[in-house]
């Protein structure tokens, strides 16, 4: 399916004011480039997701976290996890 050529500009310039794209002129067109790498914006959305699964379901939501992580190694990852978050904030 091709899109119009209005429809991609009008993505790209939302995106650029959304401040996930940074853009140059390049003689009459822009050349538009990621503000963040894949992993960064992937993390960032990670972390804004389970900050407000907390927020707005504390306990339940917590609860629905561990219990997704049904997986014995995923569960052992959250332990280390869990653990060196503390040490680290109890070393500040």
């Amino acid at each position: 399916m091709l899109r119009a050529y209005t429809t991609i500009m009008t993505t790209l310039d939302r995106l650029y004011k959304k401040g996930l794209l940074s853009r140059t002129k390049d003689g009459l067109a822009w050349v538009y480039v990621p503000t963040k790498t894949r992993e960064a914006f992937e993390r960032a959305q990670a972390d804004h997701l389970a900050a407000r699964m907390l927020r707005d379901h504390g306990e339940i939501g917590l609860t629905a976290f561990v219990d997704a992580a049904a997986d014995d190694a995923v569960l052992d990852r959250l332990e280390r996890l869990i653990k060196e978050k503390l040490k680290a904030k109890r070393s500040q």
